[in-house]
């Protein structure tokens, strides 16, 4: 693992040399320490790399509320407006996209299919991240280098309509064939079609409210294709005890001594009652041995309020240790999906299909987090967790942010989504005491792209300004 994550840096330097040749005899001319093929596989590692941004965020974890802040609280009262998304399309979506368009990549490395297959995949999951947070966004003039330094705004629907397509043909492309050089999934690519179809699905699931003929067809074309089976399909980036790739919170607490998070009362006080056997994972018991059990830090506290963080639960210390993974895309939301599509009537079965998949997904959840699932019979005999056809929606949508704790961005979606679960408060003198609904763009696009901002921000589909509230296309009022 440690040779792959050393060899991807040399990527782009193989690639630039690539034409730097004059051929007029290929015996003279073949310098066997230079590549001949360009090197997909080491681009999508380098892609791979900024994986965990899209879950281990200090922004991104306090909009659903599963932790707070002990000091510098302005990331939990929605002090910062302008998200910049520049870092996102220069490095994993180029790396990807010189992947899809290269003519020349090196087959050694597995099949050339396969390698555009994964790259799409990626491309598609990086792109359905970030219109979830900023809604219209540059996608059919972007990537293009030089050539349009000032592409135009793509609506929403048509992002996600354009990446329904492109998974598609990443499920249709795949061959029998490993790749080099994947980090995530040793090259496996029955797990990459898994995850393709899994992501397919959950995009299709975001339709409920805004186009349910649309979502109910692309899911139910996801699911005939093959979503994921087990745990071991999930999207987990497997960090190292290495300072070059460790975990997010484990150099925020351990290397910068931060011990600013605590897991937030919201969490806290849901799972302590229940006797979730997730919440020992989640959360440290305070240190002060006066206190016995697990307590929550109020959400969003002013930031003159002294926190005496002996008193909290910090999170968990299994979650930031060097080497702790960070999950993505996992069974347990697929299966969670599935509960939610039967309910709605896109599956068939009913509430019985609705109740065992919500049974396996709250079961799996326990497996992911926990390794075992000794409790999970018990837990879910519990009248407050247990499959409810009355409420099952409200069911099924708590405990997915149950499962989803720390994947802050995914948990954020889902709840602007479904509006569950309903105990989550924003804080009463910030952001007009709303939890924020989208990120604004980044201020330079004011200046660099004035002409094609100007016109996506006065298109929102439900009007506002270029600020937290507005609402992006399927998040519907």
């Amino acid at each position: 693992m440690k040779t792959i994550y050393k060899s991807i840096f040399s990527c782009s330097l193989a690639l630039v040399m690539l034409g730097s040749c004059t051929k007029f005899d290929d015996s003279i001319n073949t310098d066997p320490n230079s590549p001949t093929k360009a090197s997909g596989t080491q681009l999508i590692a380098n892609a791979e790399l900024s994986l965990p941004g899209i879950s281990s965020s200090p922004y991104g974890v306090h909009y659903p509320q599963y932790l707070s802040n002990t000091s510098f609280s302005d990331n939990s009262r929605y002090v910062t407006v302008n998200f910049n998304f520049y870092g996102l399309y220069t490095g994993p979506l180029m790396n990807l996209e010189n992947v899809i368009n290269n003519t020349n990549l090196d087959a050694s490395e597995g099949p050339v299919p396969n390698q555009i297959a994964v790259a799409k995949i990626l491309k598609a999951y990086y792109f359905w991240h970030m219109t979830d947070r900023w809604g219209d966004l540059p996608y059919t003039e972007a990537l293009k280098g030089d050539v349009n330094y000032s592409p135009k705004y793509d609506k929403q629907q048509a992002i996600y309509n354009a990446l329904f397509t492109l998974l598609d043909e990443a499920n249709a492309a795949f061959v029998t064939g490993a790749i080099k050089n994947d980090i995530v999934y040793g090259g496996d690519v029955t797990k990459w079609k898994k995850l393709g179809n899994t992501i397919h699905a959950l995009m299709a699931l975001r339709l409920s409210k805004v186009d349910a003929t649309k979502g109910a067809a692309e899911f139910n074309k996801a699911v005939t294709n093959g979503t994921m089976t087990a745990n071991t399909d999930n999207l987990t980036y497997p960090h190292l005890a290495d300072q070059n790739n460790e975990n997010y919170w484990y150099n925020s607490f351990t290397r910068l001594g931060r011990n600013w998070f605590a897991v937030s009362k919201p969490v806290v006080d849901y799972m302590q009652p229940l006797n979730d056997p997730r919440l020992p994972v989640y959360a440290n018991k305070p240190t002060n041995t006066a206190i016995s059990t697990y307590v929550g830090l109020d959400y969003g506290l002013p930031g003159s309020t002294t926190v005496t963080i002996a008193n909290y639960s910090l999170l968990g210390s299994n979650l930031r240790l060097q080497n702790s993974p960070v999950a993505l895309v996992t069974y347990a939301q697929s299966l969670f999906a599935m509960a939610e599509a039967a309910k709605l009537g896109w599956i068939t079965g009913g509430d019985a299909t609705a109740l065992a998949n919500y049974n396996n997904a709250v079961t799996e959840s326990i497996r992911q987090w926990t390794g075992s699932t000794t409790n999970a019979s018990t837990y879910l005999g519990q009248a407050s967790v247990a499959y409810d056809p009355v409420n099952a929606l409200m069911k099924i949508g708590t405990q997915r942010w149950v499962h989803l704790f720390l994947h802050g961005y995914e948990g954020w979606a889902e709840w602007r989504r479904t509006g569950f679960p309903t105990f989550l408060a924003p804080p009463p003198a910030n952001n007009g005491a709303l939890i924020p609904r989208r990120e604004a763009y980044g201020t330079q696009e004011r200046s660099i792209n004035t002409t094609n901002y100007n016109a996506a921000v006065s298109g929102f589909p439900y009007g506002g300004a270029d600020d937290l509230n507005a609402r992006v296309w399927w998040d519907k009022p």
